[in-house]
């Protein structure tokens, strides 16, 4: 687990307890170590502050995805503003949490990033809606046969969708099932990345039909 963290006492608070899960945790507090700890030693997953010294949070995200890394991402920030978020985001972030947070809840988002990074498990076979198809267990993603590069989050969520083609899900639903937290924390997350991936999806991008009031649905 890679932290990047300026603040030399949340990233010892944060080395503590991911550490205590029993995971190999490195440290940077600084953006460009950062970024270079990240090229180097290939994280199960990166935790980022934004604001860092050198390269901010942001930036190593686009750098990490630019050159094809599609690491999991999780943004920690002191910013609450929902500008910030979305930019995080739409940068290939999988998720964020803002300062002040509990540990236990980071480590909790950490380990919520790295289930959806293995698949859901109720998807368990090749699924095919008009001219997308998944195949879960080796995450890949095709329109019409050509690769797409999706991040971890991005995939579960639209393997969730077309697990159950047709059927209508709410944004609660869909946050508590792909990212395994309570609706308070913000169901504009849900919306952000369902652009994302019809972004992705180009012209099959119909597939994924928004419910207006209610949420979405995967729909050939």
């Amino acid at each position: 687990m890679l932290v990047v963290e300026d603040e030399r006492p949340i990233a010892d608070l944060l080395r503590m307890y991911l550490t205590r899960e029993g995971f190999g945790v490195h440290v940077e507090h600084d953006g460009t170590a950062g970024l270079a700890a990240a090229r180097k030693l290939r994280p199960v997953a990166c935790v980022l502050d934004i604001a860092l010294p050198g390269l901010d949070g942001t930036e190593i995200c686009r750098r990490l995805r630019e050159s094809g890394d599609w690491t999991p991402v999780l943004f920690l920030t002191a910013r609450d503003d929902e500008v910030d978020r979305i930019l995080g985001l739409e940068l290939g972030g999988d998720d964020y949490i803002t300062k002040p947070f509990s540990p236990r809840e980071l480590v909790s988002r950490v380990k919520a990033v790295l289930r959806r990074t293995q698949g859901p498990p109720e998807v368990d076979q090749v699924r095919t809606v008009g001219p997308v198809t998944l195949d879960p267990a080796r995450r890949e993603c095709r329109v019409d046969g050509v690769p797409v590069a999706l991040t971890s989050t991005e995939f579960s969520l639209l393997a969730h969708l077309m697990n159950r083609p047709g059927r209508v899900f709410t944004r609660e639903e869909l946050l508590g099932s792909v990212w395994g937290y309570a609706a308070h924390s913000g169901t504009r997350t849900v919306d952000v990345h369902v652009a994302q991936v019809r972004g992705k999806l180009g012209d099959a991008a119909a597939v994924l039909r928004t419910v207006r009031g209610v949420g979405y649905t995967a729909d050939a």
